[in-house]
């Protein structure tokens, strides 16, 4: 079949759904942290696909298991089981606080395997009254119906008639809002270690371990999202780890599979055993190729260097980002932890991220926001210094066009 008509921005607006303003810029090839269009121009990917391409594009290690699976076998079914679930599964319970795996094909599809699991949890150990899912204000933790009514954010949620009851939300940061609303009807808190499209938030030390107390002293499961912040973005392989504070349930998507799509859930046996046989499932979860491209990607991120490079890297963008702050005062401050950072507005720049966005890529490197005010940068993990570097030049050549 061959095609007769242009593939380009234009197409999008004819063919596709307009929930998505994409950029005019069709990238067709990638290579480490650097990025072609169509036109061939080179961008600097400051992205990461957000957090998914945790190392890179076309990366070799990636590339490798996913011809090698691609001429085994793809796809079976959750009638049979398969060899790189099986050995993805093993690395995931060896590497973390979970006994137990279930395998989706992306964050929301975790997080609502997470909230199923907590609501039968209750509903088995007791009864129904026990129902209630707090979450937090600006939390964000998919686009189900379930997830969405869960994230903390009305405009995502709002308009798409009656929402799932029982879900409610505290403020991030302020355990006596969480108090205020919690009992022993509480299921379970889901929060994310950091949050992400919430505005790079960090936890307090004090509000990670009050949440864990009152989650113990209520009977309701603790929920780590981990979606963005899992497989060595924070330059721990969970975040939770380096909060010290153990979740009873943990989801994991993005990253994890470098680029292919896949999510997992991880939980303890005794958690576990509430989702007995036919309680949930998943035509694609767990599928042999998405699950090998993962162990791929896993085995790659779960190294001493790879994470220790996460904190160098991080340096690197703090010193770069202040640097350019001292010349143009565009930043109230620079958040985040580990390779996930934003760089908030000033007053003066208030709602202008997605400006600062378009800058940047029309000098070549691109970029991401969170919300309205704060720019959002999420590489690779491996990024190397030099890309960096001539990233954070390019980017300060479009926040100096800015700024005039």
């Amino acid at each position: 079949m061959s095609n007769h008509f242009p593939v380009d921005r234009a197409l999008f607006d004819d063919v596709m759904v307009p929930n998505y303003a994409p950029s005019a810029v069709i990238p067709v090839r990638g290579e480490g942290s650097r990025v072609w269009d169509q036109q061939d121009k080179e961008f600097i990917d400051f992205a990461g696909g957000i957090a998914v391409n945790c190392l890179g594009h076309c990366h070799p290690a990636l590339v490798s298991a996913l011809k090698e699976q691609g001429e085994k076998i793809w796809h079976l079914s959750n009638v049979m089981t398969n060899e790189p679930a099986l050995r993805l599964a093993k690395k995931l319970v060896d590497n973390t606080f979970g006994e137990k795996v279930y395998f989706a094909n992306s964050g929301a599809e975790s997080n609502e395997a997470a909230l199923k699991l907590a609501r039968r949890w209750a509903l088995d150990n007791f009864g129904e009254q026990k129902s209630q899912i707090i979450s937090f204000k600006q939390g964000f933790h998919g686009r189900t119906f379930f997830t969405v009514t869960v994230g903390g954010q009305a405009a995502y949620s709002d308009g798409f008639g009656p929402k799932p009851g029982d879900v409610v939300h505290a403020e991030y940061n302020d355990l006596d809002s969480l108090k205020e609303i919690m009992s022993d009807n509480t299921c379970a808190v889901m929060m994310e270690p950091l949050q992400g499209e919430g505005g790079i938030v960090s936890p307090t030390k004090e509000f990670a371990e009050g949440v864990r107390e009152l989650c113990d002293q209520h009977n309701a499961l603790l929920i780590f999202d981990e979606v963005q912040t899992g497989v060595g973005r924070l330059g721990t392989l969970y975040a939770y780890e380096g909060l010290g504070v153990t979740p009873d349930i943990l989801t994991t998507a993005k990253a994890l599979g470098g680029g292919f799509p896949i999510g997992a859930m991880l939980t303890t046996t005794e958690i576990a055993k509430h989702l007995k046989i036919g309680t949930h499932g998943s035509t694609y979860g767990g599928n042999p190729l998405a699950c090998a491209v993962a162990e791929a990607a896993f085995d790659t991120v779960n190294t001493p260097e790879v994470l220790a490079g996460v904190n160098a890297k991080e340096a690197l963008y703090r010193d770069g980002l202040n640097a350019i702050n001292e010349k143009y005062n565009v930043f109230s401050e620079i958040r985040g932890k580990g390779l996930l950072i934003g760089a908030v507005l000033t007053e003066e720049y208030k709602g202008r991220a997605k400006d600062f966005l378009v800058a940047a890529m029309e000098e070549g490197v691109m970029t991401l926001v969170a919300g309205a005010n704060i720019v959002r940068f999420a590489p690779s993990l491996v990024i190397p210094d030099a890309d960096i570097a001539e990233g954070l030049a390019r980017f300060e050549k479009a926040v100096a066009k800015l700024a005039k």
